[in-house]
């Protein structure tokens, strides 16, 4: 509750919070904007390979061409204006920036992005959950290890869900599940880039397509976005997966505590404490009425007579026996509200979620079937999609992770439906993500072991 005073406190002292930002996609342009006017915050470069893109994001942002004209990062720091650069590594490695914020979404930059940070003593923010589905584990024990904050980026739906768990456990309510809500039908495994606008054309109305990345767009549909998320929230809570992954039961807000609690209890998961994703769409192809699609929530236990009494007094959402209730929140404001991050790292030295533990693995499985030579086109792609399990059962069977499932040739053919391994595809055992990522199975190992704290 104290953030902004701490912020006033910097900017007084003539010492804002220095940030750096590597990617100006759509979250990186988002908290461009709000940075601007956050007081004791300074943005002090900005790192994008399309460096003109970058700058045409800025002005998207709202910004003055003259708040972007520096022309290094001494001119930046000096004038608190920002560089634009093509170069991450200037930016991870100046020891004037407190803050490094990941936000390219490619797996492999993440991680070695993150290395970096951890290796300069600077806090990072992994606005890039594909890389911490792949490694978070991992960087965030190194994290720790090097005395800095590994954090996930509020805004983004995991933080927000972490955020909800958090306050359900410390007001004493044993947590069943979490999740978040989406728009899922069954079929949607099966899109891809090309006839992803089949479905996004029924909720959506884009005007201009050239404006957004199919690929990126059709992670979300795939049901990929929602395996990687989930495994983040499991990885940083406690929680774990169910074990044949998502289900995404139809449910409205007000339903939460009905559907999303154990089977043995009229709902529809297999156990307490795990996640799950709702979906705003009925199996008939019907909306869901008052849906959570852009929302997340926490399903929680009232274990005495009394706090079930309170649920349906103070209208708690509570299930039709009231043993159960629910708390929403209905959207999420993405990269507008990722300052909340960067405060926290620098201010109080704590992550807005971060990983304690690998309990979730996002598996590649094939959304077709695939042929012996064909390269394999990752997330969001024509290949395969992200499929949420027990990191245990990833790790007995040997199974490829969905952020690693890019650029590598499937030696053996693989039948529709089926969650790929290691032992299908040709990869690379020298690439930094790959071996980051086996370095993370060693450390853990085929017992889900904790995380060092």
């Amino acid at each position: 509750m104290n953030l902004f005073s701490k912020l006033i406190e910097r900017e007084a002292a003539g010492n804002p919070v220095t940030v750096g930002l590597i990617g100006a996609g759509k979250f990186g342009t988002m908290f461009m904007t709000q940075v601007a006017r956050t007081r004791g915050m300074h943005l002090v470069g900005v790192a994008d390979l399309d460096v003109a893109r970058a700058r045409s994001q800025l002005k998207t942002a709202g910004w003055e061409d003259r708040r972007y004209a520096a022309s290094s990062l001494d001119d930046a720091v000096k004038q608190r204006t920002t560089f634009v650069t093509d170069n991450a590594g200037a930016l991870i490695d100046d020891p004037r920036v407190e803050v490094i914020v990941e936000a390219t979404g490619v797996p492999g930059a993440g991680i070695a992005h993150a290395l970096r940070a951890i290796g300069h003593g600077k806090h990072i923010v992994m606005v890039n959950v594909e890389a911490d589905a792949v490694a978070g584990p991992l960087l965030a024990q190194r994290a720790r290890a090097a005395g800095v904050v590994y954090s996930l980026a509020w805004g983004d739906q995991p933080a927000l869900i972490c955020e909800q768990v958090d306050w359900a456990r410390a007001a004493g309510f044993k947590v069943i599940c979490a999740g978040k809500g989406t728009r899922y039908e069954p079929h949607y495994h099966r899109s891809n880039p090309d006839n992803v606008w089949d479905i996004l054309d029924k909720y959506l109305q884009i005007e201009d397509r050239g404006s957004i990345n199919p690929k990126m767009f059709n992670s979300f549909v795939d049901g990929t976005k929602s395996g990687i998320e989930m495994s983040a929230v499991c990885n940083a809570t406690g929680l774990v997966p169910q074990t044949n992954g998502l289900a995404f039961p139809p449910a409205t807000r007000f339903e939460l505590a009905d559907v999303c609690k154990p089977r043995a209890d009229g709902g529809t998961l297999e156990k307490a404490g795990v996640t799950e994703v709702t979906s705003s769409v009925y199996r008939d192809g019907r909306d869901v009425p008052h849906h959570l699609a852009l929302g997340t929530y926490v399903v929680f236990e009232g274990e005495s007579d009394y706090a079930r009494r309170c649920f349906k007094e103070y209208a708690m959402l509570p299930d039709r026996s009231g043993k159960y209730a629910a708390l929403y929140r209905p959207i999420h404001m993405i990269g507008m509200e990722l300052g909340i991050s960067v405060a926290s790292a620098a201010l109080r030295r704590e992550p807005t979620g971060a990983p304690t533990g690998f309990r979730s693995d996002v598996v590649a499985t094939a959304k077709r079937a695939l042929k012996a030579g064909e390269v394999l086109d990752g997330e969001g792609g024509f290949c395969v999609w992200g499929r949420q399990a027990p990191a245990e059962t990833s790790l007995e069977q040997g199974l490829l992770p969905l952020g690693l499932a890019h650029n590598v040739t499937l030696k053996r053919d693989i039948p529709e439906g089926a969650a790929l391994k290691w032992s299908d595809v040709a990869y690379d055992p020298n690439d930094t993500a790959v071996r980051v990522r086996r370095e993370m199975e060693a450390a853990f190992g085929r017992r889900n072991a904790e995380a060092a704290t």
